[in-house]
């Protein structure tokens, strides 16, 4: 997939939560971004992206701002912060938009997670997301940010 089409499609995946995507140039400092170059960053309703940023970066990012409550998500910039049950959402999160991607799926985002150095008690994040995410899974629930059947509702967190 070319960046132009893949920016299209993060564009309308991440714009029907209400972000704004938006790309730099190859190699340009990514505004927001936490763990640096080539990591997306958050600043206020807009994630940025290099073309090298990783599409599991692109997701994670954009997840915590889906799980951040309205008095964060206002004052966001950089540091999505939150804490651990958060933080599993966010990756249970991402896993479930990665379904959504066409050409990428769960699959190809727990080997992308496993290779970025994601670290689960069980090895690996499919063994995490399919035998010991119960409670980011709940904490999804509870936000209303996905229905009973693991779908995203399209909402953030109020």
């Amino acid at each position: 997939m070319s960046i132009l089409a893949e920016d299209a499609v993060m564009g309308e995946l991440l714009g029907r939560f209400g972000l704004k995507f938006a790309r730099v140039a190859a190699h340009a400092s990514i505004p927001g971004s936490y763990w640096g170059d080539p990591e997306a960053g958050l600043v206020g309703d807009t994630l940025y992206a290099q073309p090298e940023t990783p599409l599991h970066s692109i997701l994670h990012e954009a997840c915590h701002w889906i799980c951040l409550d309205q008095t964060r998500r206002a004052a966001l910039h950089t540091d999505a912060g939150g804490d651990d049950a958060e933080e599993n959402a966010v990756c249970y999160l991402q896993v479930l938009l990665a379904d959504g991607i066409p050409g990428v799926g769960r699959a190809r985002l727990f080997a992308d997670m496993d290779e970025w150095g994601y670290s689960f008690r069980l090895g690996s994040t499919r063994a995490w997301f399919e035998q010991d995410a119960a409670d980011a899974r709940d904490w999804l629930l509870r936000h209303g940010l996905i229905d009973p059947a693991n779908r995203p509702t399209w909402r953030v967190r109020h």
